[in-house]
């Protein structure tokens, strides 16, 4: 594995979605802090006054002695389960609430990612030097030393905002129930907001910190992103070997068309093209096999070898090259050529059936010059 000094390269596309897959996501518990207190906030704020007529009522019927409490204790059961049930109607709404705002701040963060990953079993992480070193790294500590450097500063905020209102905490026992459960909902509404804009500066610092330290921990060497690179591609090697078997065989079926083939045309050893016509078909005639330089010169050895004939005739082979492909037709504008070449070849056949003398080769085949690379090569102003 790559030394992490070496890991300078961003983390690519595939790296990331790796990663997202294990649960490793730019989360800010700070941003998550500051929505749920601010929920919380919000809710206090908007059901303040019910909030107090409700802790009025319940301290009302918690501080009443009633005679039947004292002869039978059931009573005083009876009462504390009601008073139980009263507290959980508003707790659990108020905690499904603000466990609803504590997934949508994580979500907001890091976006939603659902994963079993990180709860799996891992052996590698029971090792106590790796434990120690995970510990000790940048990217532990720096999240601990900025939550204690936040639960000091939340603890010294606190303090001071409670020593500047003890005297109205104070104040509060000469007032009546109502007024004082008012009074203390205010002040404590006040060090809320207070720890609010604490936690609010902080979540600005933590959430591009969580971003940074994310990419840095997924930095990647150029050793991983050529491994990767290969990965996804394919070995270069294995895919040279497939491709070079491929042609292989290609040629070996390529050459077995061959003695099948009316006539090869060659340009006497860099190009050669062999023809085949069906007579009497509809169709004209096309290429089975073509080659260039070694490959020209099998053709040619093949065809000689299965008493095909071979012409020399240059440019109709560079044209037949350049413009055919396999089993397919030859153009519109070399039909003229190639039927002076196959009248050739059929009068060849029927010398050679009958005894008499061979025909004479064609002494000069037209092929149209836009046709032929090596008019266009010559050409000037053409590319090369």
């Amino acid at each position: 594995m790559a030394d992490s000094q070496d890991k300078r390269l961003p983390a690519t596309g595939k790296k990331l979605g790796k990663a997202r897959k294990e649960g490793q996501v730019a989360r800010s518990q700070d941003l998550g802090h500051l929505v749920a207190f601010a929920a919380g906030g919000a809710l206090i704020i908007g059901m303040l006054r019910p909030l107090t007529d409700w802790m009025v009522s319940l301290l009302t019927q918690g501080l009443r002695f009633e005679r039947s409490a004292v002869t039978d204790s059931r009573a005083m059961t009876t009462l504390l389960s009601d008073q139980s049930w009263q507290m959980l109607v508003f707790v659990v709404p108020l905690g499904i609430v603000m466990g609803l705002v504590a997934i949508a701040a994580s979500a907001l963060s890091g976006g939603w990612n659902f994963t079993l990953q990180p709860i799996q079993p891992k052996f590698s992480k029971l090792n106590p030097l790796s434990g120690l070193q995970r510990m000790f790294s940048f990217g532990q500590l720096t999240p601990m030393l900025k939550s204690c450097l936040l639960a000091l500063v939340l603890f010294i905020t606190g303090a001071l905002y409670l020593k500047r209102h003890l005297e109205d905490f104070a104040q509060l026992i000469t007032q009546p129930l109502h007024s004082a459960l008012a009074g203390a909902g205010e002040i404590v509404l006040g060090g809320l907001m207070l720890m609010l804009l604490v936690l609010a500066v902080f979540a600005a610092v933590d959430v591009p910190l969580q971003r940074f330290l994310l990419a840095r921990n997924l930095k990647m060497s150029f050793e991983e992103v050529k491994q990767e690179n290969k990965d996804a591609e394919g070995n270069t090697e294995v895919k040279g070997k497939i491709r070079a078997t491929m042609r292989a065989r290609a040629q070996k079926r390529m050459l077995a068309a061959v003695p099948q083939a009316d006539i090869v045309v060659m340009n006497p050893t860099h190009f050669a093209v062999a023809l085949k016509y069906e007579e009497g078909g509809a169709g004209a005639p096309r290429v089975v096999a073509k080659g260039a330089d070694l490959m020209a010169l099998k053709i040619r050895d093949t065809a000689a070898a299965a008493k095909v004939p071979v012409l020399q005739a240059p440019p109709l082979a560079r044209a037949l090259y350049a413009h055919c492909e396999i089993d397919q037709e030859i153009p519109g504008p070399l039909f003229a050529a190639v039927a002076q070449v196959l009248a050739w070849v059929f009068q060849l056949r029927a010398a050679i059936a009958n005894g008499a003398p061979l025909p004479s080769a064609p002494a000069s085949i037209v092929v149209p010059p836009e046709l032929d690379p090596l008019n266009r090569k010559r050409r000037p102003g053409a590319e090369t």
